[in-house]
């Protein structure tokens, strides 16, 4: 294995910028390539919800999930949307989805597989946002769940595969949670607070910060978009765009939603596909949470950040293509004023800012980390679905790991992008 490669990393979002600098950290001479800015609002990044939830271990699909499918295709509005018009090019993703969560020993494996990508997330974050000079950005104070009764919360299976990986918490009874948090709804009766998780108080400023800060380190940023991967007997020696093709040793795959092609283009047909999601932020809103919560009715996160209120969460199925459904940002709206009583709801349209994007999710919600078949000299970083931000540092550890062939640091059979093919 050569000391020093040129490595070319399609995707400047969270996973390919810290992918960058990780790699600079290895020796390696680095390209990125992204038709976008890093951080900016085409990027998945700049849409999350702003949680480092080195906790949210549990995949979407859990044993019984399969009953809600009806529901899925007949509620547009609903947490999980499927249209039906997208209906039989999602169908082989959908039942390989449902397959995933079909037993609890399924979903298990994968708690324990994500458990080693997500551990001690906030803190790996915290040291990328120091080297990178906005070490404001990240807080790792801890985030809240809240139920409308304990039942809710006793009922429901991932926080007992929670127990079952070494995650902890603290429990909270309505007074305890009022304490807390005063401005939230009285019909939240129950919570826990997971103290080892954070926040990200900008995404898009923080992706922005560690794309600067791999440029001021050595990386070149190239303005393209990626269409393919060319080998020449079985070793790489560019990656085509638009606009050309660039010439390089290794490369990195960490184009999001968009990475399907790429990994075709060298014979590698993954079941990836884009959970479409929303999310609606209240500039200078009058009240609000202190700190980051997740309401379990809502199944969305409520976030304090730079820009603003934020709320994000549910998925739509409808691929790549189709127009967004604006409606969706607004039940999220329309929660966050149920959660919060006491924001007024003559808050001017101006204020209120509306986003849609891509994750980029596996059926089994499980990232594809590792070498393509073609070639070691290809990595795959992509697939994160709803861990991208959090799991971003410890996957770039990962690959610059994959690209020295160093040991890696966790194991990655769980990601092995050959358990799809």
């Amino acid at each position: 294995m050569p000391e020093s490669r040129h490595v070319a990393i399609i995707g400047a979002g969270a996973v390919g910028v810290i992918s960058a600098i990780e790699a600079l950290r290895e020796g390696h001479r680095v390209t990125l390539i992204d038709p976008g800015d890093p951080g900016g609002e085409q990027a998945a990044s700049y849409g999350n919800a702003g949680w480092l939830s080195s906790h949210s271990v549990i995949p979407p699909a859990e044993p019984g999930v399969w009953k809600k499918v009806p529901f899925y295709l007949m509620d547009p509005l609903g947490p999980l949307a499927i249209r039906w018009s997208y209906l039989p090019k999602a169908l082989p993703w959908l039942i390989r989805y449902l397959l995933s969560g079909w037993t609890q020993a399924r979903v298990e494996k994968t708690a324990f597989a994500l458990r080693d990508l997500l551990k001690d997330a906030p803190l790996l974050h915290r040291k990328l946002a120091e080297e990178a000079g906005v070490p404001e950005l990240i807080e790792r104070n801890g985030v809240m769940h809240v139920f409308p009764s304990r039942g809710n919360f006793d009922n429901d299976l991932g926080w007992r595969l929670r127990k079952r990986v070494g995650v902890e918490w603290m429990e909270l009874n309505a007074d305890e949670m009022r304490q807390r948090e005063p401005e939230l709804h009285p019909r939240y009766t129950f919570g826990v607070v997971v103290e080892e998780a954070g926040r990200c108080r900008d995404p898009g400023a923080y992706v922005a910060a560690l794309a600067a800060h791999a440029l001021s380190s050595g990386a070149r940023l190239v303005r393209a978009r990626a269409t393919g991967l060319k080998l020449d007997g079985g070793k790489l020696v560019a990656v085509v765009t638009d606009t050309g093709s660039i010439s390089c040793d290794a490369a990195v795959v960490a184009a999001g939603a968009r990475s399907k092609l790429l990994t075709a283009s060298v014979g590698d047909s993954l079941p990836l596909e884009t959970e479409r999601g929303y999310h609606v932020m209240i500039e200078h809103p009058e009240v609000g949470p202190r700190s980051s919560i997740m309401a379990s009715d809502a199944k969305m996160v409520a976030n304090w950040t730079d820009r603003g209120l934020r709320a994000a969460g549910t998925v739509e199925i409808a691929g790549l293509a189709a127009e967004p459904n604006w409606k969706r940002a607004e039940v999220l709206r329309d929660h966050l004023f149920s959660m919060f009583p006491n924001l007024p709801r003559d808050i001017p349209s101006s204020r209120i800012k509306m986003w849609f994007g891509h994750r980029p999710s596996m059926p089994d919600g499980r990232p594809c980390i590792g070498h393509a078949r073609a070639s070691r000299d290809i990595v795959y970083a992509f697939g994160h679905g709803h861990v991208g931000l959090v799991g971003s540092a410890r996957t770039g550890r990962l690959v610059a790991q994959l690209l020295s062939g160093k040991p890696p640091e966790i194991p990655l059979e769980p990601f092995a992008p050959t358990r799809f093919l």
